[in-house]
């Protein structure tokens, strides 16, 4: 049985019709590309030819009302989905009322907020936070850290130990500087990051940060930090599906990503294929993983 590949960062949105009123105030500020619907119907040829065989669906908007489309995406894809929504962290009175209910969908593995959005450059810093992010500790719950700065990317080390019962997943690799060929301080942060045993780490997001050129040659340098400080088996793959298509195709990505994958063994590979994604995000629950002997 070919092992499990699970896509762990994808994106859907509606900013027409609005059946849940979420509101994405972002869209009016990036590329026309984006500045449409998006549901899994669009991709569902891709994640075919590619044969994903489960999603992982990832907030686009600081609201609650995204949680239920998100929920109503992940219940409607013809592959399992799971879901990382949102809460108000800033608020734990509200998130220790919230989270019960949220619970009771399987589907609704983990947490994110737009930290590289919001005002407040230390907001995963905030004791409310801290006492928020204990309580998705409690009950099971991941944090997607969605790290694109140096100073956010500093950060994750220090919630990681302070909270060492949640796994904090960063997104995107902290996004590091291919386009300019850079490589500090990311490099050094990510290292520093990947020292929590609880942090983990999605290949994802890179074609947007590439400039001109996106090849697993202008990858690979940034993939195989990645994998030496985290090890095959705290990383995972994401497409980063409909982002992406600001910079190429979601052939383009995902074929480049497993390109930068050939040098790790073929256990390796399993792992970061589907296996890591299935564990950290409990998959199992969903029925959905095949998790290789």
């Amino acid at each position: 049985m070919p092992p499990m590949t699970v896509d762990a960062h994808v994106h859907v949105w509606t900013i027409s019709g609005r059946k849940f009123h979420v509101e994405y105030d972002w869209l009016t500020d990036t590329s026309d590309v984006l500045s449409r619907n998006y549901t899994l119907a669009d991709a569902e040829s891709d994640f075919a030819e590619h044969g994903i065989d489960a999603l992982v669906l990832v907030q686009a908007s600081d609201s609650l009302a995204e949680n239920h489309a998100l929920l109503a995406a992940a219940a409607a894809a013809p592959r399992p989905a799971a879901v990382v929504g949102w809460l108000p962290l800033h608020r734990p009175d509200l998130v220790a009322r919230l989270l019960p209910a949220l619970r009771g969908y399987p589907e609704f593995v983990g947490v994110r907020h737009m930290i590289h959005r919001d005002p407040d450059p230390e907001y995963l810093l905030r004791p409310s936070v801290s006492d928020s992010l204990g309580q998705l500790a409690a009950a099971g719950l991941v944090f997607d850290a969605v790290a694109e700065r140096p100073d956010l990317l500093a950060q994750v080390p220090v919630i990681a130990r302070t909270h060492p019962g949640l796994t904090v997943v960063l997104d995107h690799l902290g996004k590091p500087p291919i386009g300019a060929g850079g490589w500090q301080p990311w490099a050094d942060l990510l290292r520093a990051a990947a020292t929590e045993p609880n942090v983990v780490a999605k290949i994802s997001g890179l074609a947007t940060v590439s400039g001109d050129e996106i090849s697993a040659a202008r990858w690979q340098p940034y993939v195989d930090h990645a994998i030496a400080v985290f090890g095959p088996d705290r990383l995972l793959l994401g497409g980063d599906w409909p982002f992406t298509l600001t910079a190429a195709s979601y052939r383009t990505v995902w074929r480049t990503t497993l390109e930068t994958l050939s040098r790790l063994t073929a256990a390796e590979r399993a792992a970061v294929l589907g296996a890591n994604a299935c564990r950290i995000y409990q998959l199992p629950q969903l029925n959905s993983c095949r998790i290789s002997e």
